[in-house]
């Protein structure tokens, strides 16, 4: 099951298209949904959450939880919209797609795809950018 939360004003619009899109990603690299939680926030709450847990004082876009078993992902995906709407400007692409991006990039990290090494980064862009594909198909 995949739910969406806010603890700001957004609201993610067309819900269950975004809820295939995921379930259509992790079902093709060999995985099971299990639960899976998004919380949209902003960089205040994302940054408290950071410091608490990661003992990182930073601003980041997302952070996530992993509470997968096996080859059944679960976990919580908190997404700083400030950050993505950021972001998106940085890199001149759209809000949506930047924060579909972002959506999948904390799934692709419970499926074992890491982004610590410039290899890691290049094959988990790559992922993100083709899952898009999906979405759209």
């Amino acid at each position: 099951m995949i739910t969406f939360n806010s603890e700001t004003t957004f609201n993610l619009q067309n819900e269950a298209k975004t809820t295939t899109w995921i379930e259509r990603v992790v079902v093709s690299e060999g995985f099971a949904i299990g639960e899976i939680n998004y919380i949209f926030c902003d960089d205040a709450y994302l940054n408290h959450i950071n410091k608490e847990f990661l003992k990182h004082d930073s601003f980041t876009d997302i952070i996530s939880f992993d509470y997968s078993l096996g080859k059944q992902i679960s976990g919580d995906i908190y997404i700083s919209i400030e950050r993505v709407l950021d972001n998106a400007e940085k890199y001149n692409v759209t809000f949506e797609n930047e924060l579909r991006r972002v959506m999948i990039h904390g799934v692709l990290h419970y499926m074992g795809y890491k982004d610590k090494t410039t290899e890691e980064k290049k094959v988990m862009r790559l992922k993100e950018n083709t899952t898009i594909y999906l979405l759209n198909n």
